[in-house]
């Protein structure tokens, strides 16, 4: 529920109202959620990041040593911890929409926001290959960018088509649809 405050010109929201940036690998969503965190003074950050600070190790450490399964938990149990807070823009990790209960909590606790993007042009902006253990080769690619690429849509509630357009192009477009939807 929202509350409007008309004499202080703003929209106080009630729970948790985050924004979650879903999307393949390299679609820019820590970039975007950075970038429009400091435009409208919210704060950012990547479920990525967080579970490296939660299990002590590196997603590629994670990966190697534990498991993917043993990652995708601790984003369970990030977006849990998420809950106590409010109005933050999260860029999610590309495997984010594997497991149901992590969707469950993203519907839960705000919306969700497809960037949707060719695997090629994610693949060229990824800059660091070795530091994504989903990846794999270029065939491995292709096959899970086709298997979550439904798995996005069927969880976004906005989506922004990214394909032929820079990333200004991209935050500008994002940025306004989110503000007009009192999200920003």
């Amino acid at each position: 529920m929202d509350v409007y405050l008309p004499s202080e010109g703003y929209i106080v929201h009630e729970g948790c109202d985050h924004v979650f940036f879903v999307g393949f690998l390299g679609a820019g969503k820590s970039t975007l959620a950075r970038n429009l965190g400091r435009l409208f003074h919210r704060a950012y950050l990547d479920t990525d990041r967080l579970v490296e600070r939660l299990v002590c190790k590196s997603v590629r450490e994670i990966f190697a040593q534990d498991g993917e399964e043993a990652f995708r938990l601790g984003e369970e149990r990030a977006l849990r911890e998420l809950s106590q807070r409010k109005s933050l823009l999260v860029s999610c990790g590309g495997g984010i929409v594997e497991r149901p209960q992590c969707c469950e909590l993203l519907h839960e606790m705000g919306t969700v926001v497809y960037l949707d993007g060719s695997l090629d042009d994610s693949l060229r902006q990824i800059q660091h290959p070795e530091r994504r253990p989903d990846l794999g080769t270029p065939e491995q690619a292709r096959a899970l960018y086709a298997h979550r690429r439904p798995l996005y849509q069927r969880e976004a509630d906005i989506t922004i088509d990214i394909r032929n357009k820079s990333f200004d192009q991209v935050a500008s477009e994002a940025g306004s649809l989110l503000w007009e939807r009192g999200l920003l």
